[in-house]
């Protein structure tokens, strides 16, 4: 890899070779903190917005699932009652923190899923075995967009369903006002709650480096998506992606 190249964190522009571990370092410092912050960023939100994820992917018993970046397991608990005994629900995260919670709060509610640390560039899962892929507030981070996609598209099945559910170009005119909550309010928020400031200013910059709707339906047919559409929720704070792979 050329190390001239750089890539964004947040605001800052940084080398390719050290975003990966800038974003563990956010999500380390943030991780037993992390669904207590959730919970009072989107006043509870987060839970419709996954919920209606789950039900557009059309998951049905005995299906095959993966959630990319699946962190503390919200997105894997859902698919893992969907999906019932007979299927599969993968929880993957490149950091061990976040993966670690992930699992316990599975195991503690009764559902044991394999958990599997490693980079959604390079999964390291066998071509067409899911029925479906799903990165939940995850893709934003990660320093190779166009790579983390084309890798949920190669392990689904043909036929199968790809999902991004992030952050994404608010309404036009409610943007100062979200501005203003977004670099104002979260940042304190995140000192108060997690003693980390810095980390949660890091996560409203990266929200703002995210592709809008269009640029991401475009990024998404590009790894190999068709039929790709789009909802927007909360007045396009939050966008649901669904592609098909033909």
């Amino acid at each position: 890899m050329n190390s001239n190249k750089t890539t964004d964190f947040g605001f800052q522009k940084v080398p390719e070779n050290e975003k990966a571990g800038k974003v563990a370092g956010v999500f380390s410092s943030v991780a037993n903190r992390y669904d207590i912050m959730n919970d009072l960023m989107s006043a509870g939100l987060h839970r419709l917005w996954k919920r209606f994820a789950v039900e557009m992917s059309a998951v049905r018993k005995g299906d095959r699932v993966l959630d990319v970046a699946g962190g503390t397991g919200d997105l894997s608990s859902l698919f893992a009652s969907r999906v019932g005994e007979s299927g599969e629900v993968w929880l993957t995260d490149i950091n061990r923190e976040m993966l670690g919670r992930g699992r316990d709060r599975l195991i503690d509610a009764g559902r044991v899923v394999p958990a599997v640390q490693c980079d959604a560039e390079r999964l390291p899962l066998p071509d067409g075995y899911f029925d479906c892929a799903i990165v939940g507030f995850g893709l934003r981070n990660m320093t190779h967009k166009d790579k983390a996609l084309a890798e949920m598209v190669r392990v689904v099945r043909t036929g199968g369903r790809v999902l991004v559910l992030e952050f994404s170009q608010v309404w036009r005119p409610l943007r100062p006002a979200y501005d203003a909550y977004s670099f104002r309010m979260l940042p304190l928020l995140g000192k108060l709650v997690t003693g980390d400031a810095d980390s949660y200013r890091y996560l409203v910059e990266s929200i703002r480096r995210h592709p809008g709707q269009e640029e991401l339906k475009r990024m998404m047919e590009q790894a190999g998506c068709a039929r790709v559409e789009f909802y927007n929720l909360a007045a396009g704070v939050v966008a649901l992606h669904v592609g098909h792979k033909l």
